[in-house]
């Protein structure tokens, strides 16, 4: 016999069943005016975009509050405990910084991050990418701009993408000039999210995993992963590579990068083979809570915002913690105060076993070329060179994404923990190579207390360097810039 339901309940059913009618009427509605309100924009479009338009300017009329917002990036007056949207010499407050690139051009200077509309202005003045003699020539190859500018694949759709990467730095630097913008991640002419690099697209195809059938909240992050990754210069083409191929954890990469011998370069102290991170925040995100979750890169970066009716994302990609109320709190409940300090607690803790880790490796280095100075021989020092290999790997991976003690802090603890025991394995191995040279006592320390003292124990003239990119930016980026407008590559302000 069927159980009859009594005259409350079925006024409950019926009541929640009105609810949820109207809730999904009010969804249906604010779709359509979406959808209202993007066919009124599309429709009604001042400008008419074909093909790749690199001038972020030439989107304004169109798309004024992304645009203004857009432009944001360019403020300086954001500063966390850790991180902000400052330019800080991160060499003049860590020098053992200095010692662990001795040997690669970080060892010259190296900053904090800053916005997006500061890209060009940065890769120009970086000590980093050298000093061109010319307006043509090197002294680094053109796949360092590969990141910097929606001139980028316009310029590799003219050329070819293998001729992009194997030319010179210097070569295009009257084209590589309007900071990353628009059309690095939207389609001109509908703004839908598109990938504009083809290094993430192979990536994937070389997983079996087809880019296109990416969701749209997927590629809220997939853009992102375009260059917030972790990535080399492969083969003499120097072409543009990311090491997924095994996976994309820690471990992974390196087993990819050994498998092929590949070295970033050699340490001028340890001579260790040395693989340098670049900022792998796409894959550290993925292991974390949130990227597990679905959690997009542009939901916390990139909030929406709405004005006169009109909801938004936020274009003036920046931390979270400048915009709790928009981030944050849009799932957490918890006061601005107590979600500030949960992220700084999860940083703090990073950041000590970080700091070891740097002490240890940095004197890793300097009793390796001791050992070295000593006599060691190739077939005693493999180890060494192996545990440092490992150990330094892990240190850059954890410290070049900025962002890693948020996006997985359980993640980004287990590797530097690891770092830190491969260098003290490291060191341990050198005092066993000098106990056989017949050394039993400690090994000297120079004093790498500054970053000057740091940058002259590794044999770099600083001053040097800075005189020739003094002379480049007063010489050479003034003609670029006449060129670049001459050639209409840059809109008219």
């Amino acid at each position: 016999m069927e159980k009859k339901l009594k005259s409350w309940q079925g006024w409950l059913l019926f009541g929640g069943s009105m609810v949820a009618v109207f809730i999904l009427g009010l969804s249906i509605s604010a779709l359509m005016e979406r959808r209202a309100e993007l066919a009124s924009v599309f429709n009604n479009r001042k400008t008419v975009i074909e093909g790749i338009e690199s001038r972020n300017e030439i989107f304004k009329d169109d798309f004024p509050r992304e645009y203004q917002t857009w432009t944001e990036t360019a403020n300086t007056d954001f500063q966390s405990e850790f991180n902000g949207n400052i330019a800080v010499d991160v060499l003049e407050q860590r020098p053992e910084m200095v010692v662990l690139w001795a040997g690669y051009a970080f060892a010259k200077d190296y900053s904090t991050p800053r916005g997006h509309m500061h890209a060009i202005e940065d890769i120009r003045e970086t000590l980093r990418t050298g000093a061109p003699l010319t307006a043509t020539d090197g002294p680094q190859p053109a796949t360092c701009w590969a990141c910097k500018s929606p001139d980028v694949p316009r310029m590799m759709e003219a050329m070819g993408v293998d001729a992009f990467y194997s030319n010179k730095w210097g070569a295009l630097g009257d084209e590589i000039v309007n900071p990353i913008g628009c059309a690095d991640c939207h389609e001109p002419e509908n703004m839908n999210l598109h990938i504009s690099r083809p290094s993430l697209i192979e990536a994937f195809q070389r997983q079996g995993k087809d880019i296109s059938k990416a969701t749209p909240q997927e590629m809220r992050s997939l853009v992102c992963a375009q260059c917030h990754v972790e990535y080399y210069f492969k083969g003499d083409g120097k072409y543009l590579t990311f090491p997924w191929d095994k996976g994309s954890t820690v471990e992974d990469m390196e087993a990819y990068y050994d498998e092929s011998n590949y070295a970033d370069y050699t340490h001028t102290l340890s001579r260790a083979p040395i693989l340098k991170a670049q900022h792998p925040d796409y894959e550290i995100s993925q292991l974390g809570i949130h990227g597990q979750r679905g959690v997009s890169c542009a939901d916390c970066h990139m909030p929406y915002k709405s004005e006169g009716g009109v909801k938004y994302s936020d274009h003036h990609i920046q931390s979270p913690l400048a915009m709790i109320d928009r981030t944050c709190q849009t799932c957490h409940r918890e006061s601005e105060e107590t979600l500030r300090n949960n992220v700084y607690e999860r940083q703090r803790k990073a950041n000590e076993i970080r700091n070891r880790l740097e002490q240890e490796l940095a004197k890793a280095h300097i009793e390796a070329k001791f050992a070295w100075d000593k006599g060691a021989t190739e077939n005693q020092m493999k180890d060494v060179l192996a545990l440092i290999r490992q150990a330094q790997w892990r240190w850059d991976f954890g410290v070049a994404s900025h962002g890693a003690s948020f996006h997985a802090p359980q993640e980004i603890q287990r590797i530097l923990s690891h770092g830190l025991d491969k260098a003290l394995q490291a060191r341990l191995a050198v005092s066993k190579v000098l106990a056989r040279q017949g050394y039993m006592d400690d090994v000297p320390m120079p004093d790498i207390s500054t970053k000057e003292k740091a940058q002259k124990y590794i044999g770099l003239d600083i001053d040097a360097e800075r005189a020739a990119k003094e002379k480049f930016l007063k010489t050479i980026v003034p003609t670029w810039l006449e060129k670049a407008k001459a050639n209409n590559r840059l809109a008219q302000k």
